[in-house]
């Protein structure tokens, strides 16, 4: 048998002008530097191979010269399908002029076709990219006149609508690891990320194709523990040992031990950061956090939330995960995005995109680079830029819940805090609420129509996705919506009664978040006055994200009504109060059974006239009576006309 170890370019001379290559890596890690670079030295000197096909899940580059830059050459490629185009300038130049084919899919639906064509499979059926630019009624994911071919086709199966994706060919793989016995067989151990590199390699292998593997070092043959390979020999050609500076863990990084998941770093000392626009925003965002949910945070702006998670002492409630296939942990940002120290698991790449496809995220915090006065927002392709949408679509669609970040304005924008009040110094130059989206990422009306919360978090205030389109809800502080707000929006939002932004968002000091997700003052919250034979709920500022917090209200309402041995009266303070869409019902069943067995009468207030709007449909639609008021006084009053006079209340540590 002839040796796999071979040379860079003795590898690449297998290549064939037409093949369709596979290239392995995230953003700027686990890409097959080495590779990439000797494909690209063979076609400046020889002129072959020529008209390649490109199959790239992920953006893999240093957005400038290094990773799938190195293909940026006319006549080496001739179709690219890539999920991010953003990393590799070069060739998103070749598609911007016309001079390849080229399709913008869904990162995670790349990562399941490779498993896809392993298993033998046409295609793959998903609903994700429904309704966005993927969707073949606004093109396909087709990025330029000269792409013309449909890869995408929407199909109807039993009534619901799906969107099938074609599945290709991979002649050649580019796969990564640590090290390699002389017969092929890949482990991962100074890896950081595991990515698609098994399904690669088992595509490429059943289309006929070659698989060739960029590792650090040589191991004798079945020297390596079995368990740890990751790509066993049988699928692998050739391998290749590169250089330390063509194999680093990410382009920021040589080696870091805790990317590895070698040990645990200790927890970092909390240093309070300024508080800039940015923190302002990650504040608001963090508001919104499930507590022991399981969460995604987008590159940029939202990585702020953790953060703010770690300065708040509440990162212990939450599971932060990364797409690249991070669970747990705090995830790294900057030049080593994708990374992370401390993990609970690391999987495949595209197992974590079936995990987030089920559904499996309870909130995703996404950045936003324009959105429309319909909720649709854009981060794939705007202001003559080729971004591609990577794993957005995937994450923002299938998320229980949405939190879309970002400056208001852009590209210039200065603020300032002073006295708990937010001043706009100067307006950035860039409007990023616009009419109309250049291309549709995330549909509003999509999300809205499956019951899914959807909220567009800036310094200056923050918007809803209701029935008729994007809401005001929130205003900072120091705020004046006509001059801050919609002075710099091209449309008019929904405007009724809205809330002021939290006021501890503009404070230095902690927000104490803890208690706000925990709601740990909830026997606090339910008071029971045994002289007038009222209960007290003082809901405020509450937020009822799912079962077990309906269940915690259920119990202590039920354990303070047993003690006062007699049907209460009820009045209920809804104030800043917010409840998921998915739980009405839930609330509502307990309202019913606490009418049936407890209560004599339940009325409610809530100040917000949006609130009282919103409850009051709510319960209307659940046959509860809607008794909603505006004032404590006004509820005091119609349960005294209904129950009796039950005199002065009291004023303090009540609603």
């Amino acid at each position: 048998m002839r040796s796999k170890i071979v040379t860079a370019d003795e590898a690449i001379a297998l290549i064939r002008d037409g093949d369709t290559l596979a290239s392995t890596g995230f953003v700027q890690t686990g890409f097959a530097e080495a590779l990439l670079s000797a494909l690209e030295r063979r076609f400046l000197t020889t002129g072959r191979p020529r008209n390649l096909a490109l199959f790239a899940a992920a953006g893999q580059g240093d957005g400038k010269t290094l990773g799938l830059n190195h293909l940026g050459h006319e006549g080496l490629l001739r179709r690219v399908v890539a999920g991010h185009w953003g990393r590799m300038p070069t060739v998103a130049k070749l598609a911007l002029d016309n001079r390849i084919q080229a399709y913008n899919l869904p990162q995670g639906i790349i990562c399941q076709l490779f498993r896809d064509l392993a298993s033998g499979k046409p295609g793959s059926f998903s609903k994700v990219g429904l309704h966005t630019f993927v969707d073949p009624r606004y093109g396909g994911g087709r990025v330029n006149a000269a792409t013309t071919k449909d890869i995408v086709s929407l199909v109807e199966v039993e009534g619901e609508e799906w969107l099938f994706y074609k599945v290709g060919t991979v002649n050649v793989a580019f796969v990564r690891g640590t090290t390699a016995d002389t017969f092929g067989n890949i482990t991962m151990e100074r890896e950081a990320l595991t990515l698609n590199n098994l399904a690669m390699a088992m595509a490429a292998k059943n289309s006929n194709g070659i698989v060739i593997a960029q590792v650090e070092r040589i191991a004798e043959r079945s020297g390596l523990p079995p368990r740890q390979v990751k790509i066993p020999g049988i699928l692998v050609d050739c391998v290749v040992v590169a250089e330390p500076a063509q194999h680093m863990q990410t382009l920021a990084t040589q080696y870091n031990a805790a990317y590895a998941g070698e040990f645990r770093v200790p927890a970092a000392s909390l240093v309070s950061t300024p508080l800039t626009e940015r923190k302002i925003i990650a504040r608001r965002a963090a508001f919104e956090l499930p507590p022991n949910g399981i969460i995604n945070l987008g590159v940029g702006m939202p990585e702020g939330v953790a953060a703010v998670a770690n300065e708040e002492r509440i990162s212990h409630l939450l599971t932060l995960t990364v797409e690249s296939g991070l669970i747990g942990g705090i995830p790294s940002s900057g030049g080593n995005f994708g990374t992370g120290v401390n993990m609970d698991a690391v999987i495949d790449e595209n197992q974590q995109f079936d995990f987030y496809d089920g559904g499996g995220l309870d909130m995703a915090c996404l950045g936003m680079a324009e959105c429309d006065a319909a909720g649709n927002v854009d981060v794939s392709r705007f202001g003559g830029r080729l971004t591609g949408a990577g794993g957005f679509i995937n994450i923002s669609q299938n998320a229980r819940l949405v939190v879309f970040v970002g400056t208001f304005t852009g590209s210039g924008l200065k603020v300032d805090v002073d006295n708990g009040k937010l001043r706009i110094l100067q307006e950035g130059v860039q409007k990023k609420f616009v009419r109309q989206v250049e291309q549709i990422t995330f549909n509003g009306q999509y999300a809205y129509d499956r019951g899914k919360p959807v909220y567009y978090v800036t310094e200056r205030c923050v918007f809803r996705r209701v029935r008729r389109g994007l809401a005001l809800i929130e205003v900072a502080p120091g705020i004046d919506v006509g001059r801050d707000i919609l002075a710099h929006m091209d449309f008019e939002p929904i405007i009724g009664e809205y809330g002021e932004m939290d006021a501890r968002i503009f404070s230095a000091n902690p927000m104490g978040l803890e208690a706000e997700l925990l709601n740990l003052s909830l026997p606090e919250r339910v008071i029971y006055d045994p002289e007038r034979n009222i209960l007290f709920l003082n809901f405020e500022g509450m937020h009822v994200r799912g079962s077990d917090d309906v269940q915690a209200i259920w119990d202590i309402c039920e354990l303070r009504c047993r003690a006062a041995g007699q049907r209460v009266g009820v009045i209920i303070n809804y104030d800043r109060f917010r409840i998921n869409q998915d739980m009405y019902d839930a609330y509502a069943e307990m309202d019913r059974y606490f009418l049936a067995n407890y209560f004599s009468q339940i009325t409610r207030y809530a100040t917000s006239a949006f609130l009282r709007a919103k409850l009051g449909e709510a319960f209307s639609a659940r046959s509860i009576a809607p008794h909603v008021f505006e004032r404590r006084e006004e509820a005091q009053a119609f349960l005294a006309g209904r129950s009796g006079d039950y005199g002065p209340q009291p004023s303090s540590g009540l609603p």
